[in-house]
């Protein structure tokens, strides 16, 4: 038996960065396990598969990303202090990472059951592992029995200081880069890209994608040379082929039919057409399908693959699409905003039957999505969220949670629509948006970006300008390469290629590709991009007719600001014991409150009157007397030295005994009681803010006497000390009628 310490590692360098691969090490009962490491980042990526009794019809691919805590020394939050439960946005993103470039890999009609894991062990500040689980993917996939037509290798391109930067760090991206663009590469072509951008050019994200695939290409010589050494035989798989018989019988019953439902323009009445072709087909075959009952099956995939082939041939033969567009055409838009009478904005977006309804809703700091990562917690200040409700299509589905695919399209019109907001000091807002898709034929995810952006703008979020997106696509023939701009759903599901680009007229903001066949040419996506360019603006040129800038108010229903600025001291009071303070605020104005260490205090309220009142009772914790003023206050306390006075709600002072009157006063109560209103001067704030008060000062004004504040600064003498003021009062003291005692 071998020893389980036995491995095969292969180095390889790609840009600065060394990159580990090594099998053999662990999990060696995996159809391919592969241990990828760059730094101190490590990513375990294993491969199994299974054959299936029935055939589901599809391809079960399954792909699962995990980022354990401990692979960054930390403890998981949750209340069970595991990862268990549902995966967080960022690992269902990453799932979709290794999907989206190695599902069209599989050879086609391949049916077995496959799952990919990976799990990240270790991680560094510097090594992302998204781009590490992509390579270690498809290397476990290339090692394996399972039929791959692979490798592909995953990167990331940074832009600094007019530079392209290969695989940079997490900081770099977020603070220095003005792009971050993840791509997965053959050899030969690009076949998947994701990323964001800060209003870069078209020809430069395609000068990007040149530059990192060549960055790749060592890791693809790694997997090559890792299969060499430990690549075991492929599970032979040939993929079924038809029956010419039964094809020119299928295509002899149906291409008029088909050909006549394929001009249907309306999604529904199409799909209702290409439903009774189906079923003419079917009843047409009746008697072979009873004698064979497999038959039926391969009768709808021959049905479906005509149908593919005369749209895809109508296109490249007469240049004309399902709905009678052209290749570069934008279907008919229209849009309303303030569609909703009491949400904060709203917009409603139409291109063709896709339908979006966005809704942005504003909030206070309070509100931020707190995120818990490898490298700490995090926080969100504005979010998109996508749904897809069953309806939209005309299907009846149960209602769950959001699926993998709604959180890769919010998070792509999330991504299209930040780099345009307002930061947190100009706009200390939360935002939200909500896109609901009410009718979906293709690019619903780009009508979110378009009704996202009005919808901020209707709620008067200063933006910095309008972002538009539209969906490419590509029909490949033989070799000709045909881009169609803003797709429909059947041209997606016929198509080669769902290349959405998102923008403002000065670049672009986020991008997204996905292809079927094996890759592009770079002149190819070059021109894609050019082309979503032209349609991009036509897009923002309706926009702008609708609404050209954010409304100069924000509703009258998002919540009321202001920001005040108090002593740090004061902090403490202000929130209060347990947060006592702080909860009364809140809970008698309904307001939401947050206090920053430098004494900064933002008050949201959900009305002026509440967010008035909100500031008062915040600042009331923050008075300050005014030395030499005179205020009304109220004995809320004896002592035997003197009295405390509230001059202020929350702010008090000492009235010193020797300062109650301007004759001697041997005990407080034979001139104060609790709750007597009286007048009373500031004679002294000290730096901890503790303040001296004064009656007699006030009396001796009233007398017609100056008083010097300077004097009173001096301490009073001790009782008993021998002295004798100018007015003569008894048993001395200083001119303040100091009747002796310590200073409070």
């Amino acid at each position: 038996m071998p020893s389980p310490f036995v491995s095969t590692r292969i180095e390889a360098k790609a840009g600065q960065n060394n990159y580990i691969l090594e099998t053999g090490r662990l999990a060696n009962q995996a159809d391919g396990a592969i241990w990828i490491q760059a730094g101190g980042t490590v990513v375990l990526v294993t491969v199994c598969t299974q054959a299936l009794e029935v055939d589901k019809g599809f391809f079960p691919l399954v792909v699962d990303y995990q980022e354990m805590s401990y692979a960054a020394g930390r403890i998981p939050g949750s209340y069970f202090r595991r990862e268990i439960g549902r995966p967080s946005e960022r690992e269902v993103l990453v799932c979709r990472l290794i999907d989206r470039p190695c599902r069209p890999l599989f050879p086609k009609g391949f049916r077995d059951e496959v799952q990919i894991i990976a799990t990240v062990l270790s991680a560094d500040p510097f090594h992302d592992p998204d781009v590490l689980a992509m390579t270690g993917a498809s290397s476990a996939l290339t090692i394996s029995k399972i039929p791959f037509l692979g490798p592909i290798a995953g990167g990331r391109v940074g832009y600094v200081d007019g530079e392209f930067v290969f695989n940079p760090s997490s900081d770099v991206v977020c603070d220095q880069s003005e792009l971050n663009l993840i791509f997965a590469a053959s050899r030969d072509a690009v076949v998947m890209v994701e990323g964001g951008a800060n209003f870069i050019s078209e020809d430069l994200i395609a000068d990007a994608l040149a530059w990192g695939h060549e960055r790749i290409i060592p890791l693809l010589d790694a997997q090559e040379e890792l299969r060499e050494k430990v690549g075991v035989p492929k599970i032979e798989f040939v993929a079924p082929e038809e029956d010419p018989e039964l094809v020119a019988k299928v295509r002899e019953l149906a291409l008029a039919d088909v050909e006549a439902a394929l001009s249907v323009v309306a999604k529904l009445e199409r799909k209702e057409a290409k439903s009774k072709v189906k079923d003419k087909l079917l009843d047409a075959m009746a008697d072979e399908v009873e004698a064979d009952p497999a038959l039926k099956g391969k009768v709808k995939d021959i049905l479906g693959n005509l149908e593919k082939e005369v749209m895809r041939q109508r296109i490249k033969s007469r240049g004309v699409r399902i709905d009678g567009r052209d290749t570069t055409t934008v279907r008919p838009l229209t849009m309303e905003v303030s569609a909703l009478p009491r949400t904060h904005g709203s917009c409603i977006f139409a291109r063709g039957e896709t339908k979006s309804l966005c809704v942005a809703t504003l909030g206070s700091t309070g509100d931020e999505q707190r995120i818990e990562t490898l490298t700490g917690e995090t926080s969100k200040r504005f979010m998109l969220h996508y749904n897809f409700p069953p309806y939209c299509v005309g299907e009846v589905k149960m209602l769950r949670g959001p699926s993998r695919r709604e959180i890769g399209h919010g998070n792509l019109a999330e991504r299209a629509i930040t780099p345009v907001l307002p930061s947190a000091d100009e706009f200390p807002f939360t935002m939200r948006i909500v896109s609901e898709i009410m009718e979906s034929n293709g690019s619903s995810s780009m009508a979110s970006v378009c009704g996202g952006s009005l919808a901020l703008m209707d709620a008067g979020v200063p933006i910095k300008d309008a972002v538009a997106g539209i969906a490419m696509g590509l029909i490949k023939e033989d070799d000709d390469f045909i881009v169609l701009t803003d797709i429909l759903g059947d041209e997606d599901a016929m198509g080669d290629m769902d290349f959405k680009v998102a923008g403002t007229k000065d670049g672009v903001t986020a991008i997204q590709m996905d292809i079927k066949i094996t890759g592009i040419p770079a002149d190819v996506m070059r021109r894609a991009l050019n082309q979503a360019k032209d349609a991009r603006l036509h897009i923002l040129e309706n926009m702008n007719a609708v609404l050209e800038q954010p409304r100069s108010e924000l509703s009258k229903y998002a919540p009321q600001l202001i920001v005040v600025e108090v002593n740090p001291e004061k902090i403490r009071e202000i929130i209060g014991p347990g947060g006592k303070n702080i909860k009364a605020i809140t809970g008698t104005t309904g307001a939401s409150i947050d206090i920053e260490d430098s004494g900064k205090v933002s008050i949201f309220a959900p009305s002026l009157e509440a967010m008035e009142k909100a500031k008062e009772m915040v600042l009331s914790y923050d008075q300050k007397a005014d030395l030499g003023a005179n205020y009304n206050g109220r004995v809320i306390k004896i002592i035997d030295c003197g009295a405390i006075v509230e001059i202020l709600p929350n702010l008090e002072g000492l009235v010193h005994i020797s300062q109650l009157d301007t004759a001697r006063v041997e005990n407080v109560s034979d001139v104060l009681k609790m709750g007597d209103e009286l007048e009373v001067k500031v004679i002294e704030v000290q730096p901890s803010g503790k303040v001296r008060l004064s009656r007699k000062a006030v009396l001796l004004e009233e007398q017609g006497e100056t008083i010097d504040l300077a004097e009173y600064s001096r301490p009073a003498p001790r009782r008993g000390a021998p002295s004798g003021d100018r007015r003569g009062n008894p048993g001395g003291g200083d001119r303040r009628g100091g009747s002796g005692g310590r200073r409070r």
